[in-house]
This record gives structure tokens, sequence and C-alpha cells, in this order.
């Protein structure tokens, strides 16, 4: 089957295999003399740059803005990487941060434990908080201290501040402590500068309230609250707080530890008050008369008759 051909093209194929290899030789004859050294050659070169180069600036302006942009992407990637690299040092940097803060606050507290004035006839034994109780029915803390440090119920329990709460519960190698905000907390204080007795109550509030407190009139925000030592409790005198006016217009008591920040406690070492069980050497024991008294009283007294 023979296939139909277009005389018209068949007619242009020779020509247009003329022209093309009339443009090659043309290029290559342009090659040759352009690398041709020569003073004639070198202005017939210079012209044609000339001629040709601000008719064609135009195509080498986005060529220019291309090459631009590769450049400005290769700065970008190099900016970009630079800046991973310097938020993983920021990175860095704040957790050693975090550790100098929280080793400086730990050193605090422990200056302020060992600096914190008490009675002389306390002693006390500083123990770390291992956890807390995580139930908001119940507020308390566990120590790393327990029997076989001689801890014992009751005993208070302070932080570089104020009083925290009260040991309830001792185990061979662990206490519980429980806070003064909880439910179960109630101890005897005094409000200075009125002197004024009164009961801290806790509600699991952050925020205690005082009860039995009469009169009021003398009781105002900012006083001072410390331990009475009333019905041996506590020892006396020992920080707790300050009064502060609730939202419910009740006398309350912000207390002066940090229960946000609880680290280390220390508990007092309180013991039972002495008893006199007998007269002892108090009340010594009535002595018999002399025998020199009673001939003096019997010679003193008249006789009869």
């Amino acid at each position: 089957m023979t296939q139909d051909r277009d005389p018209a093209r068949e007619m242009y194929r020779p020509l247009r295999r003329i022209f093309v290899g009339g443009v090659l030789l043309c290029l290559c004859l342009s090659f040759v003399r352009w690398r041709i050294d020569g003073p004639r050659v070198e202005r017939l070169r210079a012209a044609v740059v000339d001629a040709v180069v601000p008719q064609v600036a135009w195509i080498l302006t986005p060529v220019s803005a291309t090459i631009e942009m590769a450049g400005s992407f290769r700065t970008y990637q190099q900016l970009y990487r630079q800046n991973q690299d310097l938020r993983r040092e920021l990175q860095q940097m704040r957790a050693w941060k975090e550790a100098a803060l929280q080793l400086e606050q730990k050193n605090a507290r422990l200056l302020a434990l060992n600096n914190l004035q008490l009675d002389p006839k306390l002693t006390f034994v500083t123990g770390i908080v291992l956890a807390d109780s995580g139930s908001p029915f119940r507020q308390s803390v566990l120590l790393n201290v327990g029997a076989r440090d001689g801890i014992r119920d009751g005993w208070a329990a302070m932080d570089g501040t104020g009083v925290v709460g009260r040991i309830s519960g001792v185990g061979r190698d662990s206490a519980r402590v429980i806070l003064l905000t909880d439910t179960n907390s109630t101890i005897p204080v005094t409000i200075q500068p009125s002197s004024q007795h009164a009961l801290m109550v806790g509600d699991n509030s952050p925020l205690p309230y005082v009860d039995f407190l009469e009169p009021q009139e003398l009781v105002r925000p900012g006083d001072r609250v410390v331990t009475s030592g009333d019905g041996g409790v506590f020892p006396p005198d020992l920080l707790v707080g300050q009064i502060v006016e609730g939202r419910d217009g009740r006398m309350r008591i912000r207390p002066a530890a940090d229960y946000g920040r609880l680290e280390f406690l220390r508990v007092l070492r309180f013991g039972d008050p002495e008893r006199v069980e007998g007269p002892g050497s108090l009340i010594p024991p009535p002595t018999p008369p002399r025998v020199e008294d009673d001939l003096a009283a019997s010679e003193g007294v008249p006789g009869d008759g």
C-alpha cells in the first residue's frame, strides 16, 4: 500500500537541508574566527558584543534573578541550620538554667532550715519529701524518715519558714505528714499582737479558717499566727502564717510554708510533758518534831495549881 506524499514538502526538503547546513557552516566559521587572535578579529568581536548584548540584556534578567534566588536559597538553608543549632543550644541552656534554679532553691531551703531559730531544747530530724497524697480529699506528704529515726506520731513538721503539719502514721523507713490544710487538721494557735487564742481548722482549701475566735474585733488581716502550745499538740511560738479575710468574709490563715514546693521537712522532737507522779523533791515529806522543841514547848506551858 502506497502512501500519499505532499509535493510541496518534497520540494522544500532539499532547501531546508541546504539552509541548515549553511547555518551550521556559518556557526563553525564564526567560532573559528572568534577564536583567532588578531586586532581585526578583536575589533569585530567587540563590535558584535556591543551590538548584540544590549539587545539580549532582557534575556539575561531572569537568568540573573534565578542565580540570585539560588544563592539566596543556599543562604536560607545555612541560616535555617544555624537557627536549628541555636534552638538546640538554647533548649540545653534552659535545662541547665532550670537545674541551676532548682539547686539554688534547694540550697536556700537548706540554709533556711539551718538558720531557723527555735527553742534550743527542741531537736529535729530533716527528711526529704518523697510523694504527696495525690487525692483532693486528703492532703498529706510522705517523708523518708520513720521509726528507725525515732519519729513519733503527733510531732510537728516544718519547712524553712513555718509549720507544715504533723506526723500521722509512722513506718520503719517512712512517715506521713498531715498538712494543716487537711480536713483532719485542727491545731490551737495564738494570734499576735492581740494574743487571742483560737483554732486553725483545715478544709482542703489553701486557706484554713479560724474557729472559736472571741472577740473577733481584735483580730485584723495581717496579724501573725503562731502555735499556742495548748494541749501539748505543738510546741509554742512556731510560725503558722498570717490572718487574711476570705471571700466569704471569714477570717482565714495564709500558711507561711509554701505547700507547692515542699522538698525538705524538719520534724521536731517534741516529747510529752513531764508528769509528777509523787511529791518527789518538789514537795518534801513532813519531818517529825524534834525532842528539843517538845521540851521547850512543855517548859513554857504553866502547870495546874
